[in-house]
């Protein structure tokens, strides 16, 4: 019985397909989705979604959100979602360096929660393209 697994973003839906697992970033830590999963709603952290297919894992970088997990189907609510082949490290790695230096600035309340959502958006590129490369 395969997993009906669907990403959206504010952008676009950006995954819709049939799935074997799903191993998200968890608050709580990763956690796996195989079919027949018990019914769960929880929030997930920037970080790397793994998906496989077939025996074979593809990998994204997500940022927060949420995911409802039912028996046949996993839906995840995401401010990022980007495919580990379409991170471009070096722009990740300039929107990290300088959202570290916006943080050293005086920021309103309202600013420096943007300013680390940004940071904490681009650490998980990073993670997930490093982790893959090596």
């Amino acid at each position: 019985m395969p997993l009906q697994l669907e990403i959206a973003t504010p952008e676009a839906r950006t995954f819709s397909e049939e799935v074997d697992q799903v191993v998200l970033p968890g608050v709580e830590g990763e956690f796996g989705v195989l079919p027949g999963h018990e019914p769960l709603i929880t929030q997930i952290l920037p970080g790397e979604l793994v998906i496989t297919r077939q025996g074979k894992a593809s990998y994204l970088a997500v940022g927060e959100g949420f995911v409802e997990v039912g028996p046949d189907k996993v839906f995840v609510i995401t401010d990022m979602a980007i495919r580990s082949d379409d991170i471009n490290e070096m722009e990740a790695e300039a929107a990290r360096k300088r959202a570290e230096e916006a943080l050293n600035q005086r920021l309103s309340d309202e600013e420096a929660v943007t300013v680390h959502a940004s940071l904490v958006r681009s650490l998980a590129q990073l993670q997930v393209k490093r982790r893959r490369r090596s």
